[in-house]
């Protein structure tokens, strides 16, 4: 151990946790020359993209990393910082550079597949250099005669580059708001199929040390709702300070902990395996309801906030439950109008203390949490917000009748309600 200083912490494939003194990795058994020079795997996705969705193209990267690392070489994925999301939209908070640890629970990460943050990569790296940034883009033909396979091929870009050459021939882009931050080479490569598609690229063609993939979001999941989906995805708990947070709002405002509740919860997820339905949930309705670029983006799906008041009306009347807690980015007209047509609704109303602490990010996670403990949940039609919750009910133990709902449309004529997708251990 005294080689690259490191604490023992087994992953399921037998490495150890990363050296960082050492910059690599160590195996047991490895004598002084066994600090292997890892490969990092960094990425990145479409500057709209909100939070909930790169949570979801993490595990797909975290895949292709399992990939990569099935053919010998030790290939650590390297977590893009937060910042400057559309959803975050605290006027006078500083949301830039964040690393995982102030959302997620990095050891629970590290359980799963190698990871670490940003700046330990340019500490181990030696610098803030990155070897290759590939910018992945969908084939410019669309499907030849209509037919999908799964392919991969350098090709001149699409749209207009994101980065640009400086007077010492570097690459600068935005990388995460580290304007340090340089690349040696930028080539764009158009990829059809799923994630681990691109794995012989980066195993045969690339000789980098460090490479990146923009546009992550391009790459499907290798096997998505399957074992390998639910290990990463439950791998992903939320940081343990937000968790604490949520749970002293339940047992305060809506009278629920994990004991009355029968949701308990591990702080090793690895031994978390809860029945399906034994998780009774807090005495009130949870609530996701997706306002702004939702009421005209999906203006069918999506009820007034009149029809939405009238259906938490009736499943709370339907479930016997006198507590509603609701999440919802509606504007200030349309909270104003809310808490008139629903008085007795509770919400997470953090302090200008509590969001200079836990950011946009973390108030989110919140909400998520407390809903996820709700003893019924609904939603907004295909919101990633909602999805995430399904996903933490799943994990939790409740009966999906009391997860996969969401509103209706006014006017919807066939309201299709959420798809279940069982968890697999």
């Amino acid at each position: 151990h005294s080689v690259c200083g490191l604490v023992a912490h087994k992953f399921q494939d037998g490495h150890q946790l990363p050296a960082s003194n050492c910059g690599s990795w160590w195996r047991p058994g490895q004598g002084a020359e066994g600090c292997l020079h890892a490969k990092y795997l960094l990425y990145d996705v479409n500057p709209p993209e909100g939070f909930n969705l790169r949570r979801d193209v993490y595990i797909r990267m975290a895949s292709l990393v399992k990939t990569l690392r099935k053919e010998g070489d030790d290939w650590v994925l390297v977590l893009p910082p937060w910042g400057r999301l559309y959803h975050w939209q605290s006027p006078n908070l500083h949301q830039i550079r964040i690393p995982w640890g102030e959302f997620f629970s990095l050891t629970s990460l590290q359980a799963n597949v190698p990871v670490i943050e940003y700046e330990e990569f340019i500490a181990e790296n030696g610098g803030p250099f990155i070897d290759h940034v590939l910018v992945l883009q969908n084939y410019a033909e669309g499907w030849t005669d209509g037919k999908w396979e799964e392919k991969v091929d350098e090709r001149p870009c699409i749209e207009k580059l994101m980065y640009s050459k400086d007077k010492h021939g570097y690459y600068r882009g935005w990388f995460w708001g580290y304007e340090e931050t340089r690349a040696r080479n930028v080539t764009c490569l158009s990829a059809q199929g799923h994630a681990s598609v691109i794995a012989p690229v980066l195993q045969k063609n690339i000789t980098a040390t460090s490479v990146m993939l923009d546009r992550a979001e391009t790459l499907l999941h290798d096997h998505y709702a399957g074992k390998d989906y639910w290990n990463t995805r439950r791998s992903m708990v939320f940081a343990k300070h937000l968790r604490l947070i949520g749970d002293n709002f339940r047992s305060r405002h809506l009278n629920s902990t994990d004991e009355t509740d029968h949701t308990p919860y591990s702080e090793d997820w690895t031994r978390m395996k809860a029945k399906p339905g034994s998780a009774k949930g807090g005495p009130y309705l949870g609530v996701h309801l997706r306002r702004k670029d939702f009421i005209w983006g999906h203006r069918e799906d999506v009820p007034s906030l009149k029809g939405a008041v009238k259906k938490i009306r009736s499943l709370m009347k339907k479930h016997k439950l006198d507590k509603v807690f609701v999440a919802t980015d509606a504007d200030d007209e349309e909270m104003k109008e809310l808490k008139k047509l629903l008085p007795d609704m509770v919400r997470f109303e953090p302090s200008t203390e509590d969001l200079e602490l836990f950011k946009d990010g973390g108030v989110a996670i919140i909400d998520q949490w407390i809903c996820a403990h709700a003893r019924f949940f609904i939603g907004t039609s295909v919101s990633t917000f909602s999805f995430r919750i399904h996903e933490e009910r799943e994990i939790l133990g409740f009966d999906p009748k009391t997860t996969y709902n969401r509103f209706c449309g006014d006017t919807e004529k066939e309201c299709e309600q959420p798809t279940h997708w069982k968890i697999v251990y």
